[in-house]
């Protein structure tokens, strides 16, 4: 089997010749530290929603990593341009949101909020989903990938962009003394949000994925029953796109979302990404609960263990994972959050081998055995 078939495979719940492998994200120093070949321009500014792109160049150095470490799929995302750079750190994006650009191959973050009150959503124009320029990244993608790697195309629902717009703190005030407000922005973004998924599946994407995070490392952001009313039924549309297409769906969300699980796979998901251990999200108990009804992404912990664990910790945690997660198919290996700049690059590619050693199908019944009522999460834990 080849990438594309193997997490196609995986997506259905199905074995696969081995477990597939894949990442959210990974980022530039890592890539550069394993093959120094791959460094991007270095004068390159942050400022696209792809952390190792936002360039050709820095897609192709994505690319040719993925390829040389034999990955699975590529992730894609929507292409943003900033409307204006008002000095070499701050920048002004098509929804009119103010970012603080990081160093190349890191995220900026956002720093200022356009819709201050209600009535600036009144004349409040989203960015036209239609430009020609949104599906660049996947166009490339698709030219050199497709058929032989997964090519997994991330945008968003409406929560991370109602905080975007609005300011996190705002967004969670207007949930109880402005519900209709947050119906309203909502509409506006998931309308363009819907677009862009028809637009990507148009142009050659395999799997959509969809990527706003709901929950920290204890418990959601907000109340399950805020959650029901305001952020489910903006990602029951999201997952209806892939459904009429027939295109899998992978939901990713940080954190602890055990009071919200249900909902989420209620409405459809083929997939949940990245199950951290650090936020008490076993996967051995989302197998076991959910395991036949969605696939499993992740859980090879990416803040202690990649980072600063020792390469035979990523061994015995690979395997651990693997006899949790793997048993029956259904499980594609990835950290659990990002491969980001903080991550030792040899853990990383000692991650990868280890599961091309041992996630081959059908897997060791005497792993499984030893395996599966491990915790390598405890010493961090504790």
């Amino acid at each position: 089997m080849n990438g594309y078939e193997r997490i196609m495979t995986a997506l259905k719940g199905e074995q696969p010749d081995r477990i597939p492998t894949f990442e959210l994200l990974i980022n530039a120093p890592v890539i550069e530290a394993l093959h120094p070949d791959l460094a991007i321009g270095k004068e390159r500014k942050s400022g696209s929603s792809d952390m190792t792109g936002g360039s050709e160049e820095g897609f192709q150095s994505l690319a040719r990593f993925i390829e040389r470490e034999d990955i699975d799929g590529v992730l894609v995302f929507e292409e943003f341009h900033p409307k204006k750079w008002f000095d070499s750190e701050h920048y002004i994006d098509e929804w009119n949101i103010t970012w603080k650009a990081g160093s190349p191959g890191l995220h900026p973050y956002v720093v200022d909020h356009p819709i201050k009150e209600e009535k600036d959503l009144d004349s409040f124009k989203p960015p036209d989903p239609d430009a020609d320029y949104r599906m660049d990244t996947l166009r490339q993608a698709v030219k050199l990938f497709k058929g032989e790697k997964a090519i997994v195309f991330l945008s968003n629902e409406t929560f991370f962009y109602g905080f975007f717009l609005r300011g996190l703190d705002n967004l969670l005030m207007d949930y109880v003394l402005n519900p209709e407000f947050v119906h309203r922005l909502s509409r506006t973004i998931i309308e363009n949000k819907k677009r862009i998924f028809e637009r990507a599946i148009e142009t050659g994407a395999d799997v959509l994925m969809t990527g706003d995070d709901y929950a920290y490392k204890n418990a959601p952001i907000m109340s399950p029953e805020c959650f029901k009313k305001f952020v489910l039924p903006y990602l029951q549309e999201n997952i209806n796109v892939a459904r009429k297409h027939n295109i899998p769906i992978i939901k990713h969300t940080d954190g602890n979302i055990w009071s919200i699980i249900d909902m989420i796979i209620d409405t459809g998901i083929d997939c949940l990404n990245p199950l951290e251990p650090n936020a008490d999200m076993d996967i051995g108990k989302v197998k076991e609960k959910y395991g036949k009804r969605i696939a499993l992404m992740g859980n090879i912990d990416c803040g202690e263990l990649l980072s600063r664990g020792k390469p035979e910790e990523v061994v015995e945690a690979v395997k651990e994972t693997i006899a949790k997660a793997a048993p029956g198919g259904g499980y594609i290996l990835s950290s659990s959050n990002s491969i980001h700049p903080a991550v030792n690059p040899q853990n990383y590619k000692t991650m990868l081998e280890a599961c091309r050693r041992f996630g081959q199908y059908p897997l060791d019944e005497k792993m499984i055995e030893e395996y599966k009522t491990k915790d390598y999460y405890a010493r961090y834990r504790s």
